[in-house]
């Protein structure tokens, strides 16, 4: 599983970054929390949200490459891989 916590500023390009690669879904909740950038939790610095996708690989290799190029420089982005089991796995990847 490929979790993305960003600003929700980019809500709607992760979903574009998602949709491209190959991920058949996600799950998106809010966040909050305290990194290098600040504490994000008001509308005035801006929401955060947690992406939460389950996806091969090849499809995690994918995100990752276009998130930690184009994002992580620009934007609080962090990505993380997790193991997973999933009940009708086939499903999802």
């Amino acid at each position: 599983m490929l979790t993305i916590i960003a600003e929700s500023l980019l809500q709607e390009r992760m979903f574009n970054e998602i949709r491209k690669a190959g991920a058949r879904g996600y799950t998106i909740t809010n966040a909050e929390g305290e990194g290098l950038r600040q504490r994000r939790v008001s509308e005035i610095l801006g929401a955060n949200i947690r992406i939460e996708t389950i996806v091969s690989p090849e499809v995690a290799d994918r995100l990752l490459e276009v998130i930690s190029t184009e994002y992580f420089e620009r934007f609080a982005v962090i990505a993380y891989l997790s193991t997973v089991s999933v009940i009708r796995g086939e499903k999802y990847v």
